[in-house]
């Protein structure tokens, strides 16, 4: 049977031929469903892969390199299922909303479980791919059917819902889904409505060209389908509670997934006491066993000069302005952190309060939520002291905070003879990330000194000190003793072994980030 041959054998009565000014408007509104629900998927695999292994560009790579190519090989598998295009695009349809709606979840589970993300991410995402892919031919079939058009004319008008379509996808997804539903659930919300614009254009639009036999399978199929989403979206917060366990050690006390990370805190009875850590996308930021060592080895020395005025860029758990408010000689201390809910967090949560002795609710703090690198752009204020306390460079948002053009903002921003440090990783485990953020600075006008200190939790961890009046040799002059960090201690931390010489690398800049590929190289081996 040709394509011809469907098109014109309509049956007396059939609403298709009855009133094809609706059906034809009713199909065209599909198509904009399909296309708001195809991009949904795409970038809900791509934002999934972020949160859980970083590498943003990667990860939107390989989703979008797979699918396009995917459905480029479901549109010609399509051609044969074209003279039973109701049913066809009713099984490619309900396929496509049960995989879709159930992708997040399976890959989570994937990852939490298996430790297979990234095949099982290549398989989804080519058939998700194939399905797509498949779409259109048949929805261009069943388009003709209704009315027939000259090709060029039905390809205009069928491309032209599906872009608009994908338009209100794209903008939905982070405006709308996310926050309002989570990536797990959101895909979920999105299958049952993909779902239900197949069912409504096969059992209302084209209910008379099924035979009995299909219309009553199709039926099942659609209830089936529909009562697995219904059931996944129940059971979603016992299983996202049970995977996410899975990935952590220590008992989960705390958690929340803002438009930027995930967030987790984990805590644990010792010896000396209870072990809170902090994640963020799964990397942990600190355990409260060690984490003075870091955040006094991260302040003082930027501490040593005028410290007046202070800028914190990061650091929104409050442990760096901690330390900072033990000075009696601030007069104004400003903390710009991107996320919220880490915001949220660091003043509500009774661990981290007592962590950082309810240094985010002090009136002399001004939290400012904010991108570091747009703040800095559209302020004119100079600060003493520049705390740059960053997550590692292991993704294309943040390595951007470690290039030379945003330590060159950095330096506009330093009042004169004015102090900044910069919290630069390992440099035992990530040696070129370490001495290429030591380059990137030197390249934006400030030659910096480099030290490192032993945090148990992380190893041996490294910081650069830096002055707008050249290099500075770290010292420390706290207002009250320490906990970990003496001007001996401080001294010696300006020592590298033999095997951790200072390497000579080219600094990163935006259009050529070399510390994410340093970053994503070394710390792939650990």
């Amino acid at each position: 049977m040709s394509t011809t041959d469907t098109v014109d054998d309509a049956p007396p009565g059939d609403p298709v031929a009855a009133w094809p000014r609706l059906a034809r408007s009713a199909l065209l509104a599909v198509v904009f469903v399909c296309a708001a629900c195809g991009l949904v998927y795409e970038l809900a695999l791509v934002s999934l892969g972020s949160f859980l292994i970083g590498n943003t560009a990667t990860q939107a790579s390989i989703v979008l390199s797979v699918m396009v190519f995917a459905m480029g090989v479901g549109s010609l598998a399509a051609k044969p299922l074209q003279p039973r295009s109701v049913t066809a695009f009713a099984v490619v349809e309900l396929a496509l909303a049960l995989l879709g709606g159930l992708s997040v979840m399976a890959l989570y589970a994937a990852f939490a479980h298996l430790e297979l993300y990234t095949p099982a991410l290549i398989a989804v995402a080519f058939v998700l791919g194939l399905l797509i892919g498949a779409e259109i031919p048949l929805l261009m079939v069943l388009l003709q059917r209704i009315r027939r058009q000259e090709a060029g004319a039905a390809v205009a008008d069928m491309f032209a819902v599906d872009y608009i379509g994908a338009l209100v996808g794209g903008l939905c997804f982070p405006f709308l889904l996310l926050p309002l539903f989570g990536q797990l659930r959101g895909a979920l919300v999105v299958g049952l409505v993909n779902a239900a614009a197949g069912c409504f254009l096969v059992f209302v639009i084209f209910r008379k060209a099924l035979r009995r036999s299909h219309l009553v399978a199709l039926s099942v199929a659609s209830l089936v389908v529909v009562a697995t989403l219904i059931a996944a979206l129940v059971l979603s917060t016992r299983f996202e509670v049970t995977a996410r366990q899975a990935l952590y050690r220590d008992p989960i006390v705390a958690s929340a997934r803002s438009a930027y990370q995930d967030i987790v805190i984990t805590e644990r009875g010792t010896g000396a006491g209870p072990d809170t850590r902090l994640y963020l996308n799964g990397d942990l930021q600190f355990s409260s066993i060690d984490e003075h060592r870091y955040h006094e080895a991260l302040v003082h020395p930027a501490m040593a000069g005028a410290h007046a005025s202070v800028l914190i860029l990061g650091g929104g758990d409050g442990l760096a302005l901690r330390e900072v408010l033990r000075y009696p000689g601030i007069r104004e201390v400003t903390l710009v952190e991107l996320d919220p809910e880490m915001i949220r967090l660091a003043r509500t949560d009774e661990r981290l309060r007592r962590l950082n002795k309810g240094s985010m609710n002090d009136p002399r703090a001004e939290i400012v939520t904010a991108d570091a690198f747009g703040w800095l752009r559209h302020t004119d204020r100079r600060f003493d002291v520049i705390v740059v306390d960053m997550p590692d460079p292991d993704d294309t948002a943040t390595a951007k905070l470690y290039s030379t053009e945003f330590y060159a903002m950095v330096r506009a921003h330093l009042a004169d003879g004015g102090r900044v440090v910069v919290q630069a990783g390992s440099p035992y485990f990530a040696p070129k990330s370490f001495w290429c953020i030591a380059s990137t600075m030197r390249a934006a006008g400030l030659p910096a000194t480099p030290y490192h200190v032993d945090v148990p939790a992380f190893g041996d961890w490294g910081f650069h000190l830096a002055s707008t009046r050249g290099p500075v040799s770290p010292a420390v002059v706290p207002p009250e003793p320490l906990r970990f960090l003496s001007a001996e201690q401080l001294t010696a931390a300006t020592v590298f072994p033999l095997d951790r010489q200072p390497l000579d690398l080219p600094p990163s800049t935006l259009m050529d980030p070399r510390i994410l590929r340093y970053a994503q190289g070394e710390w792939a081996t650990y």
